[in-house]
């Protein structure tokens, strides 16, 4: 956006978790043309949510959005200002420090110029909701996939295709797509975060690796199409992980990795029951800032070592041997 005579700004300071209801629910009332919902956290965890306007808001509105999504005491902590001439997009993001996770660096255009050469730099420009990597869930993702890209699991042979649902700025997807060199499908149901996702996309040359799609879970048939997917992401919450339990497992290649995320610590096991009904089972945990991330894959029989092991087992309890046991179709 243009630089302006003047701009507008409303801010104020909360916890990590009202800032991500903050984000969601104010980046799904504004059009993105008009205001920029941005978040940064200090070095002590607190968050500030700041929005910046064009036009003077109207400041009644505004609080009243900001007390439905995280209570009267932020809605009144609410604090309005007048900026001078400035380009304010760009301004909205200076707050936002790079982020390291892994090999990777989340970074604004503000610091592009600071990322190692040994590093991977993510450029993030539009800081519409959680994804500028400063969430523990981003960071978990992040960290697991710079584990999963230096041991590639079988699932991420060649051929492999990579999935992350409810994409937000696309980090996740640019991030595989420019670790692993593998073609990404990117979905999300929120319009903003779609484009977004897209601009992000081109920004870090991953355009021609990563599609981004609006989707409602799993009802796009391009979703269904490029599947099965050796890498699926899913960082949102504990509801929708729970109900995409089924879906995720089908759509999951035999021998591919889930990352999970969007889980508060007490959260997780909640969700590993519903994944172990599906045939998923624990590869690794991740905890950060009090957010889980997990990573799963396939247990399927004949696969695994643990598997292998246990027929090995069963064939000395019965005194069957090795050539017996083919002899019997075991």
């Amino acid at each position: 956006m243009p630089p302006s005579d003047a701009s507008y700004r409303a801010c104020v300071a909360t916890s990590e978790g009202k800032a991500r209801h903050l984000l969601d629910a104010l980046s799904e009332s504004f059009d993105s043309t008009e205001v920029v919902v941005a978040a940064s956290e200090d070095q002590n965890g607190l968050w500030t949510v700041s929005l910046h306007f064009r036009d003077p808001p109207n400041a009644t509105a505004v609080r009243a959005l900001v007390g439905l999504a995280a209570g009267p005491e932020t809605a009144n902590a609410l604090a309005f200002e007048r900026l001078g001439a400035t380009d304010w997009v760009e301004a909205s993001l200076q707050g936002l420090t790079p982020v390291a996770a892994g090999r990777f660096i989340v970074h604004g255009a503000h610091d592009r110029e600071t990322v190692p050469a040994n590093r991977i730099g993510i450029e993030i420009e539009a800081a519409l909701a959680f994804g500028t990597g400063h969430h523990g869930t981003t960071r978990g993702c992040l960290v697991a996939l710079d584990r999963l890209a230096m041991r590639p699991a079988r699932g991420l042979g060649a051929n492999a295709r990579v999935l992350d649902l409810g994409t937000g700025s696309g980090v996740l997807a640019i991030a595989a797509a420019r670790a692993l060199r593998r073609p990404v499908l990117a979905s999300d149901n929120d319009p903003v975060a779609v484009r977004a996702a897209r601009a992000n996309a081109r920004l870090n040359r991953a355009r021609a690796l990563v599609e981004v799609i609006r989707a409602d879970g799993f009802k796009a048939p391009r979703l269904h199409a490029r599947a099965p997917f050796g890498l699926v992401f899913a960082n949102i919450l504990l509801g929708p992980l729970k109900r995409m339990a089924v879906s995720i497992a089908r759509i999951a290649a035999p021998n591919g990795c889930v990352v999970l995320s969007g889980l508060l610590a007490a959260q997780a096991n909640a969700v590993l029951a519903a994944y172990r009904a599906q045939g998923l089972v624990l590869a690794r945990r991740i905890d950060l800032d009090g957010w889980v991330t997990l990573v799963l894959h396939h247990s399927l029989p004949g696969t695994s070592a643990s598997y292998a092991r246990l027929r090995r087992a069963m064939r000395r309890r019965v005194g069957v041997g090795p050539v017996a046991a083919r002899r019997h179709g075991q």
